[in-house]
């Protein structure tokens, strides 16, 4: 049986194994080595598993996941989202949907000091539900902007996806990290003309907040993004200036975050040890999956269908930008089904080549992949944003929170097509890293 027709079988099979439930990182191991054994030999697929999953576990660079997710779990030990509310509450109040805009600004501000999207919004959930649903808002819009606002955490640096994606690719974490920022910047805007737009459209959503706040008010408030600022400047501040790499950064700031939570009197011997279970529970997913797209990847390479893929794509002589508008199309629909991680280590070994041959910039591509993941939090069935905020507001249907994001979805489209247009925006800070 030729290469070509192996490969094709071994997705086909990899796709009904996912349909019959089975975890996604052990289908694409099972995948990768019945494929590596049917291509070459078993005497060469049984090491290649060995040496992928240990080579994997033991990589020092991936070291960096346990650290961002560490960092996350300190941020909302310390009571960083309360803090940054209450300040971007005092800012943004008088403004239309005053609050959910407070809520988009703090989302915003956690992401900066933490990776995990679910944890940002589980975080800001507890803080900021009560206050918008308190004031009157609209369950809907509330818990619509509350998971909408944590999938930030997936784009703005230190984020898990541009950690997952330059792992899976090759590419510089450092200056995808970096590139995150200002698209990051772009979403939480957008993200904000959504609430505005929403409560333009239906005053009732989102009733004006009693209470006048002085500018000296606002001025004292400042003090509650302090904490913020300062992780976020050394951690990303220093991969920048190339004084560390994306795994000392992961350190610095685990290591300031703990402090902080430290000095502050939050840190109990409970709360220490959920962050620690939190970060070993996630790591390790993580890292099979990676390792089984590591090993589906060896099996498709010998298999030589993304060769033959890039190629055939290449003369087709279409617009590089209708190919692109295809394979964001695809990524709507897996996230419908998938989790972000999932859909990365599922679709890249195919995609990437594909996306490199046709002439895009890969650190571009990766902050367009990563916004594309966000949008899978919060699509139905699957939206873990939304079951996460389901699980905090549990008299409202999920249905109504599903409804309550998908006007979000637009802000993601849109910002997507802003950085096709002006790729600069994603490039403009790596570009400088490089000179």
């Amino acid at each position: 049986m030729d290469p070509i027709t192996v490969g094709i079988i071994g997705s086909l099979v990899l796709v009904v194994l996912l349909f019959l439930g089975m975890p996604i990182a052990f289908v694409m191991m099972l995948v990768g080595f019945c494929g590596l054994w049917s291509l070459s030999s078993l005497g060469a697929a049984l090491p290649k598993v060995a040496e992928t999953v240990y080579g994997v576990a033991a990589n020092y660079p991936y070291t960096i996941i346990p650290l961002f997710i560490l960092m996350g779990s300190f941020a909302g030990t310390g009571g960083i989202t309360r803090e940054l509310y209450n300040t971007f509450d005092k800012w943004f109040r008088k403004f239309p949907g005053g609050l959910g805009i407070a809520t988009i600004a703090a989302c915003a501000g956690f992401a900066a000091v933490s990776g995990s999207s679910v944890a940002a919004a589980a975080a800001m959930g507890n803080v900021a539900l009560p206050e918008m649903r308190r004031f009157g808002y609209a369950p809907k819009l509330a818990c619509g902007v509350v998971a909408a606002g944590g999938t930030l955490s997936f784009l703005i640096p230190p984020s898990l996806g541009f950690v997952v994606f330059g792992m899976l690719t090759e590419q510089s974490i450092g200056k995808l990290l970096i590139a995150g920022i200002l698209p990051g910047i772009v979403l939480s805007l957008a993200y904000i003309a959504v609430v505005v737009v929403l409560v333009k459209m239906d005053p009732s959503l989102a009733p004006r907040t009693p209470g006048n706040v002085t500018f000296k008010e606002k001025l004292i408030a400042l003090k509650g993004v302090w904490e913020t600022l300062l992780v976020f400047f050394i951690v990303m501040g220093g991969i920048y200036l190339g004084f560390i790499n994306p795994t000392e950064a992961g350190a610095i700031g685990a290591t300031s975050l703990f402090i902080i939570v430290l000095l502050k009197g939050k840190l109990t011997w409970k709360a220490l040890f959920v962050s620690l279970l939190e970060m070993a529970r996630i790591s390790v997913m993580v890292l099979f999956l990676v390792a089984g797209a590591t090993l589906f990847s060896y099996f498709l390479a010998l298999s030589t269908i993304p060769t033959m893929v890039s190629t055939w794509i290449a003369g087709l002589g279409v617009s590089k930008y209708l190919i692109l508008t295809i394979i964001i199309a695809i990524y709507f629909v897996l996230g419908c089904f998938l989790d972000s991680v999932s859909m990365m280590v599922l679709t890249l070994p195919v995609i990437f080549p594909v996306v490199v041959a046709i002439g895009f910039n890969p650190i571009w591509f990766g902050v367009v992949a990563v916004l594309m993941m966000e949008a899978g939090l919060i699509t139905p069935p699957v939206g873990l944003n939304v079951y996460t905020i389901a699980g905090i507001a549990k008299d409202v249907p999920r249905g109504e929170i599903f409804k309550g994001a998908t006007p979000f979805l637009l802000a993601i489209i849109a910002t997507a097509l802003i950085l096709t247009i002006f790729p600069i925006i994603a490039l403009y800070l790596p570009n400088l890293m490089g000179r």
